[in-house]
Formats: structure tokens, C-alpha cells, sequence
């Protein structure tokens, strides 16, 4: 019954996904007489946490109930007061925890105040799952790094495109939309100054009908600010900015063209490789930034698999040949074989039309 209702909570966590950063997403649930009696979710950062929505559902007496939540409840003062006074002061004879917090702000101490408070808590129920919805989180927390996630659309051959130079599409619609939906759950999408220049993109989140999509940051990375600042990019109407990563070595000149157009510049230093991305995403880790989805290119693909900066990948992959003319997934990425080449860790299938989903975690060899 514990994982059943667990499973419950993970399915209201799922709804906070992409709108709670850089808080986790939490899902709570309260049982009492073996009935559910009450849901709740963080809906927003700021906002009431899991436990107290489910509780301001309730409109009842919670004394003896148990409450399911994915996440250790807090027993620090935040932007809202402690949750786990909440739960001693309500009455519950029981927590069951899915994953302990992370955040050493709490890790452990939200269940020993509990426990010091006379409530039977249990922990580790359906851990892995719960851990599953909030992978950025988790790893900002302990590293300040975000989570970086691949996404390409490509041809059974490996071709991000057609010709060297020019945009085209290799996916469907399908494809298209569940794009769009990935955008929707993450902090920022980044892509190389190659991708603005040929493709010329929004990088917005477009979701059909009266879905409410949230448009990520958009982030650029343009070594020598060599972008136009004619770019669609920078003349959107979106209430997500646009940043632009570029070298320590750029003139003060150069930048202050970005700056008035409202565009946030991030100067870090490069090597003989190009830009320290890794030094780029501990900044983006400084602003709060705990997810990144990059769109492209090539260049960037494989500067990033290279420095084993990937967390996971959504890779499409359309049933077509795009032939030698395309540009390859990566570039600039050598491995000796088998056992010393990045993979995908048990990955997840889903059609798409006639296109094909893999998903997955991304594992580096020796």
C-alpha cells in the first residue's frame, strides 16, 4: 500500500516539472483510514510546498492520518515556514518519505525533527522514481552544476541536416511537439552562434491549443560575439531573456551592443579546446540555472560529450538517409571502441510518427 500510494504523489510531483526551479518538484498525498483524503503539489518556487497544499485540501481533521511525499519535508525557514512543524502541528501520526533532501539544509533533519516530535516516519519508498523527477535539482544541490541535457533530430545515418550550412528538417510534427513540451520543462535552452547564424531561431515553447507553455532562457554560445545583432534571438516578445557566453577576450565595445539590446553577456575564459564550458555552466549555475536543454550543433554536441559535461540525451531519429552532404550529430569526439565510448544507460523508447525516441541517461567509458 506504501507504493501505491507513493505512486500517487509522484504523479502530482510530475505536475510542478519545469515550473518549481530551483526548488524540486514535490508531490504529497494523505491517507488516513486507508482512503485518500487529500493531493497536493508545489506548484511554484515561493509557493506553498507539497505537504501544506495537500493540507489546505484536506478541510478536515488530519489527526492519525499519514502523509506520502517524494521528498523529505523541510525543517528549515525559506520563503515559506517549515513543513515538518506543519505536520507536527496537524496531527500526523505518520510520513512516508520517497528520498531523503539532498539540500544540507535538511538532508535527514526534516526527519529527525519528526521523529523528536513522537511521528513514526518510514523512508525510501519507490526512491529511485522519486529521485527521477528531480535530477537537476539533485545535482545542482551537491555540485552547483545544472543538468545538460542532448537533444538532436537525426537521420539513420547520423546527419543533423542535409548540407553544410543550411537549415532543414530531418523529424515530423510529432517530433516537433514533444520538443516543445521537453522545452517546457527545462530552465534554459543553449545552443552554438553556427545554429543562430544558419537557422536564425526563436528557441521559444510553442504548445498547440491553449496549452500554457513557459519559455526556457536562451542561451548562446558565440566564442567572439561574432552574432548579429539582428538575430531573431534578441527581438523576441517573451518573458524569458536572452544570454550570450562569450570569451574573456572580447572588447568592451563589442559587448556593450548586446547589453543594449537587454541581453545578458557571460564572459569566461577559453583554452586550446574553445570556451571552458564547464566554467560556463558553474556560472549558469550561480544564476539558479539547474536544467539546460542544448538544441545544437555539431561543434557544441561534441565539445560537450567530449568533456563528459552530458547528464542524458533525447536523440529523434527519423527513418531517412540524409547522405554525406550533412553535418554529423558530433564533431571533434574520437573514441578507441566498445568499452571507452559514451552510451545511453537502459534507454527509453517512444514513437513518434514515423520518427523514434531514445532516452537516457548518458554513462562515459573508461
Amino acid at each position: 500500500m506504501d507504493k501505491q500510494f507513493m505512486t500517487l504523489a509522484i504523479a502530482e510531483a510530475r505536475k510542478g516539472i519545469g515550473k518549481t526551479s530551483p526548488n524540486p518538484s514535490v508531490g504529497a498525498v494523505i491517507v488516513k483510514e486507508g482512503e485518500v483524503i487529500a493531493k497536493g503539489y508545489h506548484e511554484k518556487a515561493g509557493m506553498a510546498h507539497a505537504e501544506v497544499r495537500a493540507i489546505e485540501n484536506a478541510g478536515c481533521s488530519l489527526k492519525g492520518a499519514t502523509i506520502y511525499v517524494t521528498l523529505e519535508p523541510c525543517s528549515h525557514t525559506g520563503k515559506t515556514p517549515p513543513c515538518c512543524r506543519a505536520l507536527v502541528e496537524n496531527g500526523f501520526a505518520r510520513v512516508v518519505i520517497g528520498m531523503l533532501d539532498p539540500n544540507p539544509l535538511v538532508n535527514g533533519r526534516g526527519i529527525q525533527y519528526l521523529q523528536d516530535h513522537g511521528v513514526e516516519v518510514d523512508s525510501g519508498v519507490l526512491a529511485q522514481e522519486c529521485e527521477a523527477l528531480n535530477y537537476p535539482f539533485i545535482k545542482h544541490i551537491r555540485s552547483g552544476l545544472p543538468w545538460v541535457i542532448m537533444k538532436a533530430g537525426i537521420s539513420l545515418d547520423g546527419r543533423i541536416n542535409y548540407q553544410q550550412g543550411k537549415s532543414g528538417w530531418i523529424t515530423g510534427e510529432e517530433v516537433g511537439y514533444e520538443v516543445h513540451k521537453i522545452r517546457d520543462s527545462v530552465d534554459a535552452i543553449m545552443v552554438g552562434s553556427n545554429t543562430v547564424k544558419i537557422d536564425n531561431p526563436s528557441l521559444t515553447t510553442r504548445l498547440p491549443g491553449n496549452q500554457d507553455g513557459k519559455d526556457p532562457i536562451r542561451i548562446v554560445i558565440d566564442s567572439n560575439l561574432s552574432l548579429s545583432p539582428l538575430a531573431k534571438i534578441f527581438h523576441l516578445n517573451s518573458k524569458a531573456p536572452t544570454w550570450v557566453i562569450c570569451s574573456t577576450d572580447v572588447t568592451q565595445q563589442q559587448v556593450e551592443i548586446f547589453l543594449e539590446l537587454g541581453v545578458k553577456i557571460i564572459q569566461v575564459p577559453t583554452s586550446e579546446n574553445g570556451l571552458d564550458l564547464n566554467t560556463a555552466l558553474l556560472e549558469l549555475g550561480r544564476e539558479d540555472v539547474c536544467s539546460v536543454l542544448v538544441e545544437g550543433g555539431s561543434a557544441l554536441h561534441g565539445s560537450l560529450l567530449r568533456e563528459q559535461l552530458y547528464d542524458y540525451a533525447h536523440l529523434f531519429y527519423a527513418p531517412i538517409f540524409a547522405g554525406d552532404a550533412g553535418v554529423p550529430l558530433v564533431s571533434g569526439v574520437s573514441v578507441r571502441g566498445k568499452e571507452g565510448a559514451p552510451r545511453l544507460i537502459s534507454p527509453q523508447r517512444k514513437q513518434l510518427g514515423e520518427d523514434l525516441q531514445l532516452s537516457g541517461r548518458l554513462a562515459y567509458g573508461r
